[in-house]
């Protein structure tokens, strides 16, 4: 573990616009890169809260095919360059947190595209989902949450509106997770609720870390938790 840090007002100040990782001192002057994190946070938000408003069949619409393609362009692509950029920038956190995001938007989006097969390998020749693909869905959503977990507590240092989306996404997943398990389809409705709760705190979180520099008359508060050092 690095050795304690204290940090004044202004680094604190410059780090709320610019960076969702602990705030560490720069030896390498100003980056040249634009910050990653309205790109990544909106790219996460916008996916999850498509997915999780047909969990209750939006204006009739039950068929959702048109899901698959907004969650590899925007939830995976457009996210996994806002990781490669923070990558660049140093900022490893950011670089995991969009990148494995990105990375599971276009996994689960992979399953639902035909010429995969994966979807096929678990039906019936006429199609049908068997019961076996929900415990596999159940199982591939378990092992992100585990993910969830860990950059949850990675942010428990960084800000209250950071950790209070992840905290959300993992109680999205757990409900998810479960619904898929036990065939529960409150459970699953359920996931879909804290689903568009974390895509709003998302947005909002976006919105903060774009609204800086004069791109605005206001800016928004992230709440920052350590305001003295970071360990």
């Amino acid at each position: 573990m690095a050795s304690q840090q204290v940090f004044t007002d202004r680094d604190l100040e410059k780090h709320s616009s610019s960076s969702i990782a602990p705030v560490q001192p720069s030896h390498h002057g100003k980056s040249k890169l634009a910050s990653a994190n309205p790109l990544g946070l909106l790219a996460f938000g916008q996916a999850l809260y498509f997915l999780s408003l047909f969990e209750f069949a939006p204006r009739g619409v039950t068929t959702t095919n048109i899901v698959v393609g907004n969650m590899i362009w925007m939830g995976g692509i457009a996210q996994f360059i806002a990781g490669i950029i923070d990558f660049c920038a140093g900022n490893a956190f950011g670089a995991t947190v969009f990148c494995a995001y990105g990375a599971f938007n276009l996994a689960y989006s992979t399953i639902f595209i035909p010429g995969s097969g994966i979807l096929a390998a678990y039906s019936t020749p006429q199609g049908i989902p068997k019961a076996e693909f929900s415990q596999a869905v159940a199982l591939f959503v378990w092992s992100w949450f585990i993910i969830t977990v860990i950059f949850t507590i990675g942010a428990c240092q960084a800000n209250y509106v950071l950790f209070s989306l992840l905290c959300t996404a993992d109680i999205t997943l757990i409900l998810l997770a479960a619904g898929h398990m036990v065939d529960n389809e409150a459970l699953l409705k359920a996931s879909g609720v804290f689903g568009l709760i974390a895509a709003a705190i998302s947005f909002y979180a976006a919105a903060a870390y774009l609204y800086v520099d004069g791109v605005t008359p206001f800016t928004l508060p992230l709440f920052p938790i350590r305001k003295d050092r970071i360990v």
